[in-house]
C-alpha cells in the first residue's frame, strides 16, 4: 500500500482552498505520496489542527485575513514543535523576500499555477524529515 500524505490548506477563502487541492490534485508527482487535504479558515483551527499533530506539509495563504499565511508561518515555526514544511501562497513574486522572513520552505505566488504548485508541494512531501536532537 503506497503511503498517505496529509496536507493543511489555511485560507479564509474557501475557492483559493478548492485552487490548491485542484492544483496538487490526490498526487502531487508520480513519485510522491498520495495526498489528503486539511482544510482551515482560522488560525486557531491551523493551531489546533497542527497540536494535534500527522499533518506532513502544510499550505498557507499569504493574503488570508485577518491572520496572514506569513504571519501564520513565522508563528507555528515558532510554536509548533517539529513543525511540518511550509509553502507559502504569495500574492506578488516581489513579496518572496517576506516569505524569507515568514521561514517558509516553498513560495508560489498567486494566481495559482497548477504545475508550480503541484511540483513544490511533492518537493515538500519527499524531503526527509527534520532531524530532531
Amino acid at each position: 500500500m503506497q503511503p498517505t500524505a496529509t496536507v493543511l490548506v489555511y485560507s479564509d477563502d474557501a475557492s483559493t482552498r478548492e485552487q490548491v487541492r485542484l492544483a496538487a490534485g490526490r498526487r502531487p508527482a508520480a513519485d510522491a505520496p498520495a495526498v489528503t487535504y486539511v482544510e482551515c479558515a482560522t488560525l486557531p483551527a491551523v493551531l489546533s489542527t497542527l497540536e494535534a499533530g500527522g499533518i506532513d506539509a502544510c499550505v498557507l495563504d499569504g493574503e488570508a485575513v485577518p491572520a496572514g499565511g506569513m504571519g501564520v508561518c513565522r508563528q507555528i515555526k515558532d510554536e509548533i514543535f517539529e513543525c511540518p514544511p511550509v509553502l507559502l501562497l504569495i500574492g506578488r513574486p516581489q513579496d518572496a523576500w517576506l516569505a524569507t522572513w515568514s521561514r517558509a520552505e516553498a513560495v508560489v505566488a498567486h494566481p495559482v499555477d497548477p504545475v508550480a504548485l503541484a511540483d513544490a508541494l511533492a518537493a515538500l512531501l519527499r524531503a526527509p524529515a527534520p532531524a530532531t536532537a
